[in-house]
């Protein structure tokens, strides 16, 4: 892992300063692994009236059914009060709900405490948004996530690698790019950076720091490491694939109702009671982050029942198909990022004298960074739809 051992390494905070904090569902219904469950907790929450709707809503001081709220940017849910104008089913949505967990949401402002509306505006297919697991110092798992997808993790904070939609103005500490590329003799593409900080990355007292380099045969090596890592992470591309011969495959057919999850290391078989997958290399049952080992709380979330008389009880009937095709990939995934995280470069290796350190930037004008980037950039030429179908022009 291209890491400077440093104690003057500069912060993520500093290197990409606008940062959200994550969304906040206030109820866990709206949101589940399969998304005609959510279709049909939306029905049943219409077909209750008066106190029961309200109470299968789980209302909290942000929302309860007579709050009206703006629309989701870029999604068409209702503004109205969900007693008087619910509207259509709010079309599901794919999010990050966990560490390596893409979940389904009904994105409808009404049914979220406090859904970061400035994410909803910069989220698209080329946006990349950057989260802190909240890994301990020392621990295996990664320092940093990375998704396309609108994040929902709790409890670090979110960095979107643009300021804009369409990819524009990144949310980079302003006048890095051109000091990086004083040092490397280039200019990186924002990417790049981005690439460099997921492989180097280090949790601290202080914060993530992110030692930077000026040799730009190792800044190179880096950036080709966080760039795996990357595609991995957000699998928006061709599917990733282990050698043929290590490629998990279902060897018994998983059940309709499966409760439990157990690993045979020897065999390197994931058992879900009598249904079995493998080879699954220990790498990938070992992963963890700071909620847990990865697969087990995968598990968990699509096998956990919901208290009897909920919109959360509303579950698929059977395991479907999806899931299992979700589970091999996610098992591929896991196993190649720790293979990736082995073939880097050892951690120790030290080069002070080519280290940028946060004292460097500061005397290069660098740091700290304007009031101005930490904030939100105006990113707005349209009306946005307000509380009642009011509109608003932000």
């Amino acid at each position: 892992m291209p890491r400077v051992t440093h104690d003057d390494a500069p912060l993520l905070a500093d290197l990409m300063p606008w940062s959200v904090a994550p969304p906040r569902l206030g109820r866990q219904w709206p949101a589940a692994p399969d998304a005609g469950c959510l279709r049909a907790r939306w029905d049943a929450l219409l077909k209750a009236e008066g106190a029961d709707r309200e109470a299968l809503f789980e209302p909290t001081r942000a929302r309860t059914p007579y709050t009206a709220a703006g629309q989701l940017p870029g999604r068409s849910g209702g503004t109205g009060r969900l007693d008087r104008d619910p509207g259509p089913c709010p079309e599901p949505v794919r999010v990050l709900m966990a560490p390596f967990d893409e979940q389904w949401l009904l994105a409808d402002h009404r049914l979220i405490d406090a859904a970061r509306p400035e994410l909803w505006r910069v989220a698209d297919e080329r946006q990349v948004f950057v989260v802190e697991p909240g890994t301990a110092p020392g621990a295996a798992g990664p320092a940093l996530l990375a998704t396309s997808l609108p994040p929902f993790l709790r409890p670090g904070r979110i960095r979107p690698l643009y300021r804009r939609p369409g990819a524009r103005e990144p949310n980079l500490a302003p006048g890095l790019p051109e000091a990086l590329a004083a040092l490397l003799g280039h200019r990186p593409e924002p990417l790049d950076v981005l690439a460099w900080i997921l492989a180097a990355a280090r949790p601290g007292p202080d914060g993530t720091a992110v030692p930077l380099t000026s040799d730009a045969d190792r800044w190179a090596r880096g950036v080709a490491a966080g760039r795996r890592a990357l595609w991995l992470m957000r699998r928006d591309g061709e599917r990733p694939r282990l050698p043929g011969g290590r490629r998990p495959y279902v060897r018994a057919p998983l059940p309709d109702h499966p409760r439990a999850l157990h690993y045979d290391r020897a065999e390197e078989t994931l058992h879900l009671d009598a249904g079995r997958v493998s080879p699954v290399p220990a790498a990938a049952w070992d992963f963890e982050t700071g909620a847990g080992r990865v697969l087990e709380q995968w598990f968990a979330a699509r096998t956990e029942r919901g208290e009897p008389g909920t919109l959360a009880a509303i579950r698929p009937p059977l395991w479907p198909q999806a899931w299992t095709s979700e589970l091999l990939e996610l098992i591929t995934v896991l196993a190649l990022l720790t293979e990736a995280r082995a073939r880097q470069e050892p951690p120790e290796a030290p080069e002070p004298d080519r280290a940028v350190t946060a004292s460097a930037l500061r005397a290069a004008g660098v740091l700290p960074v304007p009031a101005a980037a930490r904030r939100p950039a105006s990113v707005l030429d349209h009306a946005e739809e307000g509380p009642g179908g009011q509109f608003t022009l932000i």
